[in-house]
C-alpha cells in the first residue's frame, strides 16, 4: 500500500512539476525565498500591533518564533527519520524533472517550508479574523502558493507538502491555544 502511494505521490508530483515553463521559474524562486516574504510578515506585525498593543505583540512574536522553531525542527527530525530522497536526489527522474531550485537537500519528508507557512496562516489568521475577515483566505492562499513553490522548483514530492501543511496546520492551532492560555495569565498579571 505504501509503495503504490509512494508511485502515485510520484506520478503526481511530475504531472505538477511538469506545468512550469522557464517564463515561471524566477516567479517561483523568488516565492520559495524565505525573506520575500518579509513584507507580508511586516504588514502582519502591523495589523497585530494595532489589535493587540505593544505587550501582546511582544509575547505573539515570541509565540512565533517558537512555533517556527518547532516546525522546523520537527521537519529535520522526519526528514532524517524517513530518509525519503527528494525528487531532485531521484536518478530515475533526472529526465522527466524540471530542476529549477538553486540547490537540492538529501531528504524531504515532509516540507519545513509548507509547515511554517502553513502555521503562520492558521495562527495569525486565528488571531485576526474577528478584525480581518478576508486576510485568513489570503494566508490560506499565500500558504498554498508557498507548498506548490516546492513542487515547481523540483525538490519536493506532493506528499510531503500536503504533509507539512496538515503538520503546520496543527501547530498554528496549538500554539494560537498556548498564546491565548499565555496571555490571560501574563497580560491580567
Amino acid at each position: 500500500m505504501i509503495e503504490q502511494l509512494l508511485k502515485y505521490d510520484t506520478e503526481f508530483f511530475l504531472f505538477l512539476n511538469g506545468l512550469g515553463n522557464t517564463s515561471w521559474d524566477g516567479f517561483w524562486l523568488f516565492a520559495t525565498e524565505k525573506w520575500s516574504s518579509i513584507p507580508l510578515y511586516v504588514f502582519l506585525l502591523v495589523l497585530i500591533y494595532k489589535q493587540f498593543g505593544l505587550k501582546t505583540t511582544a509575547l505573539i512574536l515570541i509565540a512565533t518564533a517558537l512555533m517556527i522553531t518547532c516546525t522546523d525542527q520537527l521537519g529535520n527530525f522526519f526528514k532524517h527519520g524517513f530518509k525519503r530522497p527528494r525528487p531532485c536526489q531521484v536518478a530515475e527522474l533526472d529526465e522527466f524533472i524540471r530542476y529549477v531550485a538553486k540547490r537540492c537537500g538529501r531528504y524531504g519528508y515532509f516540507s519545513a517550508h509548507a509547515a511554517s507557512s502553513m502555521a503562520t496562516a492558521v495562527f495569525v489568521s486565528l488571531l485576526l479574523k474577528s478584525k480581518y475577515y478576508y486576510l485568513p483566505f489570503f494566508l490560506l492562499a499565500w500558504a498554498v502558493l508557498i507548498g506548490y513553490s516546492r513542487i515547481y522548483l523540483g525538490v519536493h514530492y506532493p506528499l510531503d507538502v500536503i504533509t507539512g501543511m496538515a503538520i503546520g496546520g496543527v501547530f498554528g492551532w496549538v500554539f494560537h491555544k498556548l498564546l491565548m492560555r499565555a496571555k490571560a495569565r501574563w497580560i491580567t498579571a
